[in-house]
């Protein structure tokens, strides 16, 4: 089972805010997810994104990987410097 960080879509139609979860990557987007670990909303402005840091470190260790939009959201809010 390969596990990874990756946003879920909620929302109204293009009133989009997203989720940033740990899923199976064989999971649907929207589907079942094991643990919420952040938050993103790209329609405010600056766009806000809320991370929980202690969450996203622990599932780094266990050799969770996060898609590259994600993975861009963490560089953005400085996570990715803490992990290394």
């Amino acid at each position: 089972m390969a596990v990874k960080f990756r946003l879920t879509r909620y929302g109204g139609k293009k009133k989009p805010f997203y989720r940033i979860v740990v899923a199976d990557s064989s999971a649907p987007r929207d589907g079942r997810f094991i643990e919420r670990v952040g938050f993103y909303d790209p329609l405010k402005e600056p766009a806000v994104i809320t991370l929980d840091r202690e969450k996203i470190k622990a599932w780094y260790k266990k050799g969770t990987r996060p898609t590259k939009t994600v993975e861009n959201l963490f560089k953005r809010e400085g996570a990715l410097k803490e992990l290394a």
